[in-house]
């Protein structure tokens, strides 16, 4: 398969402010795309799998692209394809998006830092093979409005995380949680940030709560440990996790400091047993090398907080047990969380499109997924949780997060971003 050439050098930030500042100024022209040229041979990523097609681009299904990301390592650029016609066209679109603000971004820090913006902007459209010279207005959204100003904001995280230790020490990666219903699309997001910090020179690695899912013999066992407990008796809620597993991998994980050290990282494999899952085995799990600076944890209920008894019940009395379980996570979880992001939805019964939309693109990648039926009997296990969690969740944040460290981004029915309260 043809290589995945990394980012090009974007027009320095001075001469982007300088086309952004100035109304009379020509618009600043980039190069002609990569694909009329023929880049040096070391200047490129080799990717081992096809990337995720337009369609799943804008799509975010909840399920692993198929394309691997790089390792780390900073990449010479090659060639410059062009993104929109001119940097005053690309400045006035980044400044419309509804995450601007929460990024802690001004119209000036954009214009200042519009060179990081094209590279990151080149390296995502090419990572999901989009035409860059044609892209719609939702696929630049997508890009400028979501992942970029998303990517920006974690990176700045991670910068200040490494500035509080001293030359020589070692320092463990910055681990940031992404709270996200199911099917909202934080698999793609997680993937693509993971993407944009390797190519960046930046260690990362990725993990999801599935990944420390019980096994599917000690699943049955929970199961029959709570008879006629629909939200137990399938994969999910709270209780339904390997908490010690999950403690032994995160803190192994941050101790990888040294380029000498590396471990395996766990993974669920949601297709097994007709998509009622099952830990896969060990020897498919991805191996990640040491030294890391930043960890990617993912799941669609990291931060919930235990809530009063009589809470719980008024949604759901099933949600006792899982309620009392709950208590466990924050240790086993969150307390190794230090940046946040949280996708916040409108409404909770959404996630059954999106699940099925998740389903179906696994299916048609040749996996066995549930039905529609199955699809609608497990998402119905998931919205009493999603009911009694997610307001305080939304109000409160994370358990234990910190306003500088917890980046909010509302989206909608189509899960792009928009204006939020």
């Amino acid at each position: 398969m043809a290589p995945l050439h990394a980012a090009p050098p974007p027009p320095s930030a001075s001469a982007a402010a300088a086309a952004v500042s100035s109304s009379s100024a020509p618009p600043l022209f980039l190069p002609r795309p990569y694909h009329h040229r023929r880049a040096p041979s070391s200047c490129s990523l080799t990717v081992t799998a096809a990337a995720p097609s337009r369609k799943a681009f804008l799509a975010c299904p909840d399920h692993s692209p198929a394309a691997a990301p790089p390792r780390a390592g900073r990449v010479a650029p090659s060639s410059s394809p062009a993104l929109v016609s001119s940097v005053q066209d690309l400045y006035d679109f980044i400044c419309s998006g509804p995450l601007v603000d929460r990024i802690g971004y001004t119209k000036e820090k954009i214009a200042e830092s519009i060179d990081r913006w094209l590279r990151s902007g080149v390296q995502v459209a090419r990572l999901f093979r989009l035409n860059e010279l044609q892209l719609s207005e939702a696929e630049k959204a997508r890009i400028y409005h979501f992942y970029i100003p998303v990517f920006l904001w974690c990176e700045d995280q991670v910068i200040e995380h490494r500035a509080k230790y001293n030359e020589g020490d070692d320092i463990p990666p910055l681990v940031i949680g992404v709270s996200a219903p199911q099917g909202s699309g934080k698999t793609t997001l997680v993937f693509a940030l993971d993407y944009l910090f390797r190519v960046a020179g930046r260690n990362s690695a990725t993990l999801s709560i599935d990944d420390f899912y019980l096994t599917a013999k000690e699943q049955n066992e929970l199961r029959d440990r709570n008879p006629g407990n629909s939200i137990l008796e399938f994969r999910g809620n709270a209780g339904s996790h390997d908490l010690q597993f999950s403690v032994e991998t995160l803190e192994s994980l941050i101790k990888l400091t040294k380029e000498d050290m590396k471990m395996k990282l766990p993974r669920y494999d949601k297709s097994a047993f007709g998509g009622r899952g099952d830990r896969a085995d060990p020897s498919l799990w991805p191996e990640v090398e040491g030294p890391l600076e930043v960890v990617l944890f993912e799941g669609w209920m990291l931060g919930f907080k235990p809530l009063p008894n009589e809470v719980v019940k008024a949604v759901d009395t099933q949600l006792e047990v899982v309620n009392k379980n709950l208590q466990a996570y924050y240790d086993a979880w969150d307390r190794f969380i230090e940046s946040w992001i949280v996708i916040k939805i409108k409404e909770p019964n959404c996630v059954y499109q999106w699940r099925l939309q998740a389903e179906i693109a696994m299916r048609a990648d040749g996996k066995p997924g549930m039905s529609n039926e199955e699809v609608m009997d497990f998402v119905s296990r998931y919205l009493p949780a999603y009911h009694a969690y997610l307001p305080t969740l939304y109000k409160e944040g994370p358990n234990g997060s910190k306003p500088d460290h917890l980046l909010v981004i509302d989206i909608d029915e189509e899960r792009s971003p928009i204006w939020g309260s």
